[in-house]
């Protein structure tokens, strides 16, 4: 007799099976109609071509025509739509001197060139005129042996600080130039020669009027340390 749980077991079974769609004589594999792709939801094997469901034949076929290139139609370098030829798409280059870009780069590319003052023709290097200094604010690249350095604001402050500048390269500064030595005015602080002063005018004088103050040491008076150990 059967126990209670393979009744029920045996009751669920039968439901379940009334559900299948399959049987031993209807088994599911490859060649079954719901395996294939035949126009409806359920196959989407490959059947004389087709591929997948309803769903996914329309979609496709969708994209396919919203898709400009074909087995007839392929894109690659030579396709209209990948060279150069006046539209936005292609920006192969076409031919030898052909133009590269697609429509918008070639306006901005010809823009950019108006607006540049070099060309093949008309090089930028260091012998161009706005490469070197003529007197104008572009170049600053030094023009022959004695050429001036730098642009026009250049040269100019260059002057001004020169003209407040004592020294020059025909009276330069150093030891023996006069506002170097001591030789009586503020400026020169070296001493001249041996038996020379040494600093300054303030410093000369400071120097004399302290020795005045001191009565007992300096030039003809007792040296310091004046006791005998």
């Amino acid at each position: 007799m059967a126990t209670q749980l393979e009744i029920i077991a045996e009751h669920e079974r039968k439901t379940l099976m009334t559900r299948n769609e399959y049987n031993y004589t209807d088994e599911y594999g490859s060649t079954n109609k719901n395996a294939i792709s035949d126009g409806d939801e359920k196959g989407k094997g490959e059947l004389d071509g087709n591929i997948g469901s309803t769903t996914d034949i329309n979609t496709r076929k969708d994209n396919t025509l919203r898709n400009e290139y074909s087995e007839f139609n392929e894109y690659g370098s030579t396709n209209k739509n990948a060279v150069s030829d006046g539209d936005e798409k292609g920006k192969g280059q076409e031919g030898d001197i052909g133009s590269i870009g697609s429509l918008t780069d070639i306006n901005i590319r010809k823009d950019n060139m108006g607006r540049n003052a070099y060309s093949d023709l008309n090089g930028y290097g260091s012998t161009n005129p706005n490469a070197i200094s003529d007197g104008d604010e572009k170049g600053k690249g030094q023009e022959g042996d004695d050429g001036t350095v730098g642009g026009l604001t250049d040269i100019n402050t260059r002057k001004d600080n020169m003209g407040r500048n004592l020294y020059n390269k025909n009276d330069e500064y150093g030891s023996t130039n006069p506002n170097a030595i001591s030789d009586g005015d503020e400026r020169g602080k070296g001493q001249l020669d041996e038996n020379g002063t040494i600093g300054s005018l303030t410093d000369i004088n400071t120097r004399k009027a302290n020795l005045v103050k001191n009565k007992n040491y300096g030039p003809g008076k007792k040296s310091y340390p004046d006791f005998v150990v």
